[in-house]
């Protein structure tokens, strides 16, 4: 069993990554569940707003329902922002999860912005449709220092991502 955290900012790739090195490992009869961030966000983190305390939290509820699902899976990857150091080495401590570091610079997510937010989080103080407390723009991302491999979406095909990614879970399970 391993439990990986992706950790990132919007848009450098963690869903997208998650989603393919899922299929990727379950070709290899491995069973995975992702725990993807955005839609924890909807249920069992609707509560939770976006104050460090409240980011804290929902990384600890997630690191718990990883945990569950360690007696039925052989991987599960988290794939949320997960801005802060201290919350992520708290997760290592506490689940034994690996830190996958999802790099990307900010300008380069500004340039791709699939979802819009990064124009939303730029617009003037004022504006009724500006983003608040946008990671990486208006709030903070502690960039990982203590992480078990580095990804560059902005440096390497995604293909090349998907394949480092496995690279890793294979070594670190043995197969």
């Amino acid at each position: 069993m391993l439990i990986i955290q992706l950790t990132g900012l919007s848009g450098s790739g963690k869903t997208t990554l998650s989603r393919c090195v899922k299929q990727l490992l379950e070709q290899q009869d491995l069973k995975v569940e992702i725990i993807d961030g955005d839609e924890y966000r909807k249920t069992l983190c609707k509560d939770l707003g976006f104050s460090k305390a409240d980011r804290c939290e929902n990384i600890r509820r997630l690191g718990r329902v990883a945990n569950d699902f360690t007696a039925m899976r052989d991987v599960i990857i988290i794939a949320a922002i997960n801005p802060y150091e201290e919350t992520r080495n708290e997760m290592k401590q506490r689940y034994g999860m690996k830190t996958i570091w999802i790099n990307c610079p900010v300008d380069e997510l500004i340039k791709r912005d699939t979802k819009g937010f990064y124009k939303r989080a730029l617009l003037p103080e004022q504006h009724p449709d500006k983003v608040h407390n946008f990671t990486g723009i208006s709030d903070h991302y502690d960039l990982p220092v203590d992480y078990d491999l580095v990804v560059n979406t902005h440096l390497e095909s995604e293909d090349q991502s998907i394949e480092n990614i496995c690279s890793f879970i294979f070594r670190v399970i043995g197969q």
